[in-house]
């Protein structure tokens, strides 16, 4: 039974560690990458569609991102979508193309997004800390109703300890990759 509640809990941990890389992924650094569009969600004929659904999303250079749109009357809805992400981002097209330029970083916007990623990095490290008290709390009922003894009680706290150590470990070397990322001019 500890050990059910003990692969629930990591299952769970690794389900709070890949919701923190999808919102690092959100969080732009000074590089144009495909992955800042992955939330941009496009009206298809009346409902939501992901943007790669409706067309190719590239990087032209450095600091410029493309998409090919599969069909030509999409193109005004892919610019407006792009444009109510809240990415900071202004599509241009050319025909069949729209390209969106990624402006420089300044040295006080690395520093605010670089305060984001902290405060998400943050939130990962509670629903993590969440998942480790719900564990306990499942083991500690095991406990009151003399299922197991205290000697396994303890046992696997400590191994959901270890568990949980080890995931917010994982979010800090997450958070110091971002931030190291962010602050590269």
């Amino acid at each position: 039974m500890i050990n059910e509640i003990k692969k629930d809990a990591d299952m769970r941990m690794k389900k709070s560690l890949a919701a923190l890389e999808t919102a690092f992924k959100k969080v732009r650094t000074g590089r144009a990458h495909p992955s800042l569009l992955d939330t941009v969600m496009v009206s298809y004929y009346g409902s939501d569609t992901p943007l790669n659904q409706v067309g190719n999303v590239g990087v032209e250079d450095g600091r410029t991102l493309t998409v090919t749109c599969w069909e030509k009357p999409m193109i005004p809805e892919i610019e407006k979508a792009i444009m109510k992400a809240d990415l900071g981002l202004n599509p241009s097209s050319t025909g069949d193309i729209i390209r969106i330029p990624l402006p420089a970083l300044t040295e006080e916007t690395r520093k605010d997004l670089i305060k984001v990623v902290r405060k998400e990095a943050e939130q990962g490290r509670v629903s993590i800390r969440n998942i480790r008290r719900d564990a306990n709390g499942d083991i500690k009922e095991l406990l009151k109703e003399k299922e197991i003894s205290e000697d396994e009680e303890r046992k696997g706290e400590d191994d959901v300890q270890k568990l949980t150590d080890k995931y917010v470990a994982s979010v800090e070397a997450m958070l110091s990759k971002k931030e190291v990322e962010l602050m590269e001019v």
